[in-house]
């Protein structure tokens, strides 16, 4: 398999997927976070520094039926200029086609080209032979630096590959990091090893906490799927989110955990609230005696302090998925805290993966993005990899 470091790029026409689906301000379509923009930062000097020209291709957010302003990827340039000073960037108001081709072609080393929405065009997401032939058309060589569709078929990060010999096409800088981070967590864990699984749904972490099961020492669960964990065990919930067909499920997880010596530690307080508003009512109670009429939307001080205590005598911690409704400020403490927990046993020599967006957004609010091990850039890519999944944009490349 060929890799980015060992191959020179000069006078290459480079084709890259970076992953440029980023948030944008509603008024002034201005990036309001970066991340994923620095993560392709490497990929693309290496290739402009060879003396290559780098074709950038992405999507952004969800368009229904073409292009939309509010999705242009033109909006991206500002930030991207902002990183690469000097830099000539040039911008096609197409993907494919006959203008977007010529700038192609026209493209002068050094130079930067970025293409418009791929997901303007139904050929992506269907993965269309047709489209994704005029992707590669005039490349040298095709470059997948975008982890975060990994686990998608699309034209652009798995059929564009069928178009380049199999020495002309690699993974970047991010995609390489992903897995090794995650390769690292699944295959050299060292002991104790914590799983912290948090988010509204068990049946969405299900697959990925069964495959973990037989490497992990302890389990933390919270968020909203600790509630059907609860129930199933004959606590009263109130109104809190419950997938009252997943209680069979959820004991049937706690089961193989036993089977497998891996200790499950649920929320053993909450703070509960009396309506789903970032103004509501508080109230604290133990977790499995939530008033009826209140719903719990965060973990209480209680079990902070035992989460703290157990994260920071671990030696390698996952953590994917929020501990409370952490976009409301009164129920975002419980995972700004274990946040903090995770940076500081980073700092004492553990090894920390964060994934998922909302885990993502708590390291970054608390602006420790520095301070723990690796953060993904891929909730389900890096889901679906951790579930054991072939994720179809790696094997085009790994085969």
């Amino acid at each position: 398999m060929q890799t980015i470091d060992n191959y020179n790029f000069s006078g290459k026409k480079v084709i890259v997927r970076v992953d440029f689906n980023v948030p944008l301000d509603k008024t002034t379509f201005e990036v309001t976070d970066d991340t994923r923009i620095r993560g392709a930062l490497p990929t693309i000097k290496k290739i402009l520094s060879d003396g290559g020209s780098a074709i950038l291709m992405s999507h952004l957010g969800r368009p229904k039926e073409g292009p939309e302003e509010r999705f242009s990827l033109k909006h991206v340039i500002p930030k991207l200029k902002e990183h690469l000073p000097g830099t000539e960037v040039k911008f096609a108001d197409e993907c494919v086609g006959d203008k977007t081709l010529e700038l192609k072609r026209g493209l002068q080393q050094g130079e930067i080209l970025l293409l418009e929405n791929l997901r303007f065009l139904k050929g992506e997401t269907k993965g269309d032979e047709e489209f994704s032939s005029q992707l590669a058309e005039g490349m040298d060589v095709y470059v997948n630096d975008a982890f975060g569709t990994a686990h998608r078929a699309h034209a652009s990060t798995t059929i564009i590959a069928n178009y380049f010999p199999e020495e002309n096409k690699m993974f970047g800088y991010l995609i390489n990091s992903e897995l090794k981070s995650m390769d690292k967590v699944i295959n050299e864990a060292e002991k104790p090893f914590t799983a912290i699984m948090g988010g509204a749904k068990v049946s969405d972490k299900i697959l990925v906490i069964e495959q973990l099961l037989p490497k992990i020492d302890t389990l933390l669960v919270g968020g909203g799927m600790t509630y059907t964990f609860i129930k199933a065990q004959g606590g009263k919930i109130g109104k809190s989110l419950c997938e009252e067909d997943k209680l069979d499920l959820a004991l049937s997880v706690l089961e193989k955990a036993k089977a497998n010596n891996v200790k499950v530690y649920l929320p053993v307080d909450a703070v509960n609230a009396d309506k789903f508003e970032a103004d509501a009512n508080t109230s604290l109670s133990k977790v499995n005696e939530t008033p009826e009429g209140w719903m719990g939307l965060d973990i209480g001080q209680e079990t902070i302090n035992l989460y703290t205590e157990l994260i920071q005598n671990s030696r390698t911690i996952l953590w994917n998925g929020p501990m409370g409704v952490f976009e409301m400020e009164k129920f975002a403490k419980g995972t700004s805290a274990i946040a903090n927990a995770i940076a500081e046993a980073t700092s004492k020599g553990a090894y920390s993966l964060i994934g998922g967006g909302d885990s993502v957004a708590a390291i970054n609010k608390n602006k420790l993005g520095d301070k723990v091990s690796y953060v993904s850039t891929g909730g389900g890519a890096m889901l679906e990899y951790m579930e054991g999944k072939e994720l179809p944009g790696i094997k085009a490349i790994r085969g």
